[in-house]
């Protein structure tokens, strides 16, 4: 099996328990090896009392976007801290891509970085997502 379709097979497991996500309008729109790109839709329903997209929802895209990378290899991975720093307010009819980067990845840790913007690339906000691997597989592998 070829590290792309490892990382497909895996976020097609995960997508497939991932309520969370659907219910906020997520979708996935690339995932390989280390890496993973997911974007949501800013709807009515996703804005604060300033009128701007929630934070906590900023934080969720994000949040999954760095699940789907970390898991990509096929090993079970959690968090174990994230970080958030809101650069520019999401507006009612943007759609907000997060892209998730593996910076490294030693022994059962890794850290990545996501990068939140809109379509016409304007950055709404940077995380960083340390990850810890744990027992178990998303799927059994031939050998």
């Amino acid at each position: 099996m070829t590290p792309e379709n490892r990382a497909r097979r895996c976020a097609d497991v995960m997508w497939a328990k991932d309520a969370a996500s659907k219910a906020l309008g997520m979708q996935i729109d690339d995932i390989g090896p280390g890496r993973a790109v997911l974007s949501m839709p800013v709807a009515a329903q996703h804005l604060n009392g300033h009128g701007i997209c929630h934070g906590g929802l900023i934080f969720s895209l994000a949040d999954s976007a760095f699940a789907f990378a970390c898991n990509s290899y096929n090993r079970v991975c959690v968090a174990q801290h994230n970080s958030i720093t809101y650069l520019a307010p999401g507006q009612s009819g943007d759609r907000l891509i997060a892209t998730a980067q593996e910076v490294t990845r030693q022994g059962r840790s890794g850290i990545y970085d996501v990068a939140v913007t809109t379509e016409d690339g304007r950055r709404i906000a940077e995380f960083r997502g340390a990850s810890r691997e744990v027992s178990g597989v998303h799927f059994e592998e031939d050998t």
